[in-house]
């Protein structure tokens, strides 16, 4: 799929195509499918409609160039991951002291999200759980590689990236991080995520919040035993 002139008409269109290659997955127990706030979550909610799994939500903060906001230096993500493109701060010349600045802004909100989406339900339990990690897209990965970092900490069975679009050099990378990568668009040339989406309004947490309390509709019964366990779903 691609060609210049072709875009997703919003995130729900994309992840209901992303969802048609990870057929494999569906109703499988052992699946919990992870997205990415916040424009990972509408994405991440139509993959696991589709598969009938679990939704939930892992979140990560992109260090933004400061010429170019989408353009990520690095991430930070839940548990202190932090991924930087160290070349790149160099080759922008971003100091120590600008980037350290970066990283205390984007952790403070990392951690009013992580409050707000999460609530009281405690971190993540995925131990020896299939993830799929879902975002609206990669540009230089580094979000993704985040997250990757952070969840290999909590001993998945495996993580599997899947995303409607890619830079092909992000894809590359992150194939040799992740278990498998699954991508609906590989363009030749990608400079932004958003210039493949007609539609690339920024999600809201109020938008986060309600697909999450949607998903519960389909959470199989089997989990609302373990969530009186302490479990991670709601």
């Amino acid at each position: 799929m691609g060609g210049a002139m072709w875009r997703f008409t919003n995130r729900t269109e994309a992840g209901r195509e992303l969802a048609t290659m990870l057929h494999g997955f569906r109703n499988r127990s052992d699946v919990v499918v992870l997205g990415l706030p916040r424009g990972g979550v509408p994405v991440a909610f139509e993959v696991a409609k589709a598969l009938r799994t679990p939704l939930d939500v892992f979140t990560v903060r992109k260090l933004g160039a400061p010429e170019n906001q989408e353009y990520a230096l690095g991430a930070i993500a839940s548990g202190g991951a932090t991924a930087v493109d160290w070349s790149l701060v160099e080759r922008l010349r971003v100091s120590d002291a600008v980037l350290g600045a970066m990283i205390a802004d984007e952790r403070a909100e990392l951690e009013r999200r992580e409050h707000l989406y999460r609530g009281d339900r405690g971190p993540l339990n995925v131990a020896g759980k299939t993830l799929i990690v879902v975002d609206d897209g990669l540009a230089t990965g580094s979000t993704m590689r985040a997250a990757i970092a952070a969840l290999r900490t909590l001993e998945p069975a495996r993580i599997v990236v899947a995303v409607p679009i890619a830079s092909r050099e992000a894809a590359a990378s992150l194939r040799r991080e992740a278990d498998a990568l699954l991508c609906a668009c590989l363009p030749v040339d990608l400079t932004s995520v958003g210039q493949w989406y007609e539609d690339f309004t920024q999600t809201t947490d109020a938008e986060v919040l309600e697909l999450l309390r949607r998903a519960v509709a389909w959470t199989p019964a089997r989990q609302s035993a373990e969530t009186a366990e302490g479990a991670w779903y709601a």
